[in-house]
Formats: C-alpha cells, structure tokens, sequence
C-alpha cells in the first residue's frame, strides 16, 4: 500500500487531521499555561496533554509544535539588553515555512510516534511497539539541521506496550538537547508513574455546548440538531463527529422510543434492534450503541436523584426519565444497572459474544428492571 492511502490512526473520519486544524476552541487556559511557562523560561522538556477523548489534545500538540519550531529561541537581550517581548499566541502564519511543511508532512525537525501500519496483516498494529520508539531514537540522533528545535509528539502515549514505554521513558531521563516532547494521553493514570513525573501536565477539559458548536462548525461539519448533539456528546468533539458519523442522535432516539414502552416491552421492535446489531459490518454501529445504552441508563439514574436538567437528547426524554425513576430508590436501581451492564458488555466484547445476543440480553435487564421498580 502507498504511504499516501496508508490510513491515520490520530485522525477522525470526517474531520481534519489535527495538524490542518488551525484553531483550538475552548481551551485557553491550557494555552496560557504553556505560554507562562515559555514567557518564564521554564519550557519542560516533556509536556502531557491529559484529558476526555476529543477535547483538543491533538490539536494542541500540533499548535504547540508549530509554535516551538518556528519561534526561535531567545538568547541574551535584545538592542539595549531588552528582552524581546513574550509571544501572547501560539498562532503561526499559514504562509510560514514551518507551518506549510507541517502542512506537507515534510517538517524534518518534528517527529510524530503513532500506531504503524502491519504491512503482513493489512492493517493498522494495535499498540504503538518498541521498533517505532527505536526508530524515534535514531531520529534525536540526528543533528538538527539549523541547531534549532526538535519536536516529538506521541498520540496517544496510552497505546504504548510496556516495552515501548520502557523504551521511551529512557529518553524522557536524558532528553537530547533542544527536544521537547509532547505525550497526548486520555488516560494518564495507565501510564507508567515514572513517565508522568518527567512531564509537566497541561490539562484540557470539555467543551461547553457553545464552543462544541463552534469547534464542529469549524471543522466544516454540519451538525443539526446542536442541543441534542451537546447533550450525547459530553463536551468532546471526537465524539460529536462520531454520532453524527454513524447517526448516533438517530440511534439515541430509536432507544427512547423502545424505552417508552416499558414496562411491557415492545419485543418485536427489541428484535429488530438486537438483529441489526448482529449484520455483518456493524462493529462501529455496535461500539456506539453500546456507548448511547450506557449514557442512556447514566442520564436515567441521574435524573431521577437530582431531577432532570439540560436539553433533552430525544423527544419524550424527561417525560420516560420522570416515570422510569420517580424516586432516589428507583435512581438507584438505575445506577446498579448501569454499573453492572457496563461491566458485561466490557467482558461479552472481550470474549466475542454474539452482538444479537449481547444488545438483546442488555435490553431485557432493563425491561425486568423497569418491572422491578414499577410494582416496587
């Protein structure tokens, strides 16, 4: 396969890939910490980008490598021993030579550490593995062309296998001269202790519903409904583009609809659902199921022990909400269900069990928990 058709693993289907994506919504304070850190001449020499999936990390690191990379690095005064003043953006021209050969993928002083493709098996590896990190190593290696910086953005450190973490972590102690590395992680807590203590973290959080909006209209994505939208995605924009990928508001409203039958189940629309599932094909369509069945039971369980708040994700949505759990007790009914379901879906998905199977055994529990708490 040519490099060009090779796919992307950091990049989300329908959207930029994060290095085209020029601004970065909703997250200025994670900014202005790196910018004080700069302005105080206190650049780490390894940051870790932490947050929800779909929240800007990405985009950050390639913001924050086009800004290191094509601002030069202060030495002495400037004309009468004045300092030059601290830049209060990370924003590079788009005509600079740094960010169009970022832009091109030709920028030799910048290294990108992600999941390689198999050339055997046809396909993406699954976890970032110690030959990439020893490739990686004879890139800082390398004299830097122009004595400047040297950038290495890993996405997502969360995908290393423990020999390629060793590997890097040897890096992060003795860190070449002029490299500034820049770990994305969804789940920092998996990390190895050792990686996280030689990183500085910037934290990024969820996006507001205003600026979710904002960043999906910048991508060029028409979102429709943005009320709901901003409801099911939870403030990341990964997951926004990913229900409206795979009709995922479409999807929430087929299960408020099922619900709404409830106590007495419409069995037939149940089976159509749990046979669709089953299609060869589906596996995305599974995986976003899955995802809207258990922010289903968490809305559920939620709103019936403080009240239901916010837009609604699907027409009817308070009104089932207000019936299914009319009180703490029966919130809490809901939220034993929504723990325990979750934890079989993660195991029937570890152990391959049949989809059909999978979505119908979880929409029953439902319905018998939904009998449970009506005659209680």
């Amino acid at each position: 396969m040519s490099e060009a058709a090779i796919p992307e693993p950091d990049r989300i289907e329908g959207a930029p890939h994060p290095r085209d994506t020029r601004h970065l919504i909703g997250q200025d304070h994670a900014e202005a910490g790196f910018l004080d850190a700069y302005a105080a001449d206190r650049l780490h020499h390894a940051w870790l980008l932490t947050g929800p999936l779909g929240v800007g990390k990405a985009t950050l690191a390639w913001r924050l490598a086009r800004f290191l990379l094509a601002t030069p690095a202060a030495e002495g005064g400037g004309l009468f021993g004045d300092a030059p003043p601290a830049p209060t953006t990370l924003d590079i021209p788009d005509d600079h030579p740094v960010a169009r050969r970022i832009h091109a993928g030709s920028e030799g002083r910048l290294y990108l550490l992600r999941r390689a493709w198999d050339e055997d098996k046809k396909r993406l590896k699954t976890v970032i593995t110690v030959d990439e990190v020893r490739k990686l190593r004879n890139f800082l290696h390398l004299s830097s062309t122009d004595g400047g910086r040297r950038v290495v953005i890993v996405d997502p450190a969360d995908e290393m296998n423990i020999s390629a973490a060793n590997a890097l972590l040897k890096m992060l102690e003795e860190p070449p001269h002029g490299v500034v590395f820049l770990l994305i992680s969804h789940r920092p807590s998996g990390l190895l202790p050792t990686i996280r203590s030689r990183c500085r973290e910037l934290r990024l959080t969820t996006l507001s519903p205003d600026d979710l909006s904002r960043a999906i209209a910048a991508a060029g994505i028409d979102h429709g409904d943005g009320a709901a939208l901003a409801a099911l995605a939870g403030g990341s924009v990964g997951e926004a583009i990913r229900l409206l990928n795979l009709d995922g508001i479409e999807t929430y409203r087929d299960l408020v609809t099922l619900f709404a039958t409830l106590p007495r189940l419409d069995r037939g629309r149940a089976l159509k659902l749990a046979d669709a599932m089953g299609q060869r094909g589906q596996a995305e369509k599974l995986e976003l199921l899955l995802t809207l069945f258990d922010l289903f039971l968490s809305r559920l369980a939620r709103a019936g022990m403080l009240g239901f708040a916010g837009a609604e994700a699907a027409p009817g949505e308070a009104e089932l909400f207000a019936r299914l759990a009319p009180s703490p007790d029966a919130a809490r009914s809901w939220a034993g269900l929504h723990q325990s379901l979750g934890a079989r879906a993660r195991h029937a998905r570890a152990v391959n069990l049949d989809p059909a199977a999978l979505v119908l055994d979880m929409i029953l529990k439902v319905d018998e928990t939904a009998r449970a708490t009506a005659f209680a």
